[in-house]
């Protein structure tokens, strides 16, 4: 791949491909697709040098950062999409872009990053099982990209059952990180999906030769599919926050009890305190400074106090 090539195909029509070079790309007859990484400087002089796509299609299959978006120009098609990360070491919300330049007889990709349902595709058609032409290689494309989004919402749904689940037996500090922790994902993922819901719409709506109708019925159900991961983000989401909110106010709850409890014992040594303070004064005239069972008639005062006070309390329900 010292060209800057990761995949490089030519579809025989019946699922299967050949593998061909960048310098066969120009005289190949059949629809082609050709992946590339951007970042290599080979890739990206054949694509401004030698693809024949054009300045502003070229600039956009090798900008750094993209947004999910369809643009049609003659019976081309630039499209932009972002897939999740699965990556090992990285968050799924890290998403990882991939642009496509079609005309109908051409599919150049550009990435950076290794893409899961990229490379799912090209070992479907390197085993005889993928798409025959181009407008069935868009579909597989976009149900790719859905389909891994698909398996991260799973995650999230069951994580979040987990997380409601062990709220009353986990600790409350490793809850509350993991509870933020799963929001801030789904905040990530929900705002880079939701343009990329808009963009398939725009790519079934778009009047293009090469791409049939049981394609964009194809695209319009991978489009569906998306608005129903979409909402159960923000289920998930919605879960997620009412989970944090009934731990900070168990937290709050078990804080106050401790402090109701700190409270009472206050209360009930606060008199105590005053008289043991007072008689213990190292001055002259204390009462029962002279008599032998002076001692234990104090202790039976307090005990009758603390009596009174426990007997008090329980009356006024504080106990």
């Amino acid at each position: 791949m010292s060209d800057g090539l990761v995949h490089g195909f030519e579809l025989d029509g019946a699922g299967g491909v050949r593998r061909i070079g960048l310098p066969e790309a120009a005289a190949g007859t059949g629809p082609l697709w050709l992946h590339l990484d951007y970042s290599e400087p080979d890739s990206r002089e054949w694509i401004l040098r030698e693809s024949g796509v054009g300045e502003v299609i070229a600039e956009a299959l090798l900008a750094e950062d993209t947004r999910p978006r369809v643009v049609a120009i003659g019976e081309g098609l630039l499209i932009a999409l972002r897939g999740v990360n699965l990556n090992p070491g990285t968050d799924p919300e890290d998403m990882v872009s991939i642009r496509v330049w079609i005309d109908g007889r051409r599919v150049i990709s550009t990435g950076r990053r290794r893409l899961v349902s990229v490379e799912r595709l090209a070992e479907r058609l390197e085993a005889g099982r993928g798409p025959s032409t181009i407008g069935e290689f868009v579909v597989d494309l976009v149900d790719a990209l859905t389909a891994r989004i698909g398996e991260v919402v799973d995650e999230a749904e069951d994580r979040v059952g987990e997380l409601e689940e062990s709220q009353l037996s986990a600790q409350g500090g490793d809850l509350r990180e993991e509870i933020a922790s799963l929001r801030r994902q789904v905040i990530r993922l929900r705002r880079y999906l939701a343009p990329q819901r808009e963009a398939i719409s725009r790519l079934h709506a778009e009047k293009v030769s090469w791409l049939g109708g049981d394609e964009r019925l194809s695209i319009r159900e991978v489009g569906d599919r998306l608005s129903r991961h979409l909402e159960d983000l923000d289920a998930v989401r919605e879960r997620a926050a009412i989970a944090q909110e009934e731990l900070a106010s168990r937290l709050a709850e078990q804080v106050n009890n401790r402090m109701y409890a700190l409270a009472i014992v206050a209360g009930v040594f606060l008199p105590l305190g005053f008289l043991t303070g007072l008689l213990g004064i190292n001055v002259g005239g204390i009462p029962g400074a002279d008599e032998p069972r002076a001692f234990w008639l104090f202790i039976a005062i307090l005990i009758g106090i603390i009596a009174f006070q426990v007997w008090l309390f329980r009356r006024w329900k504080w106990l």
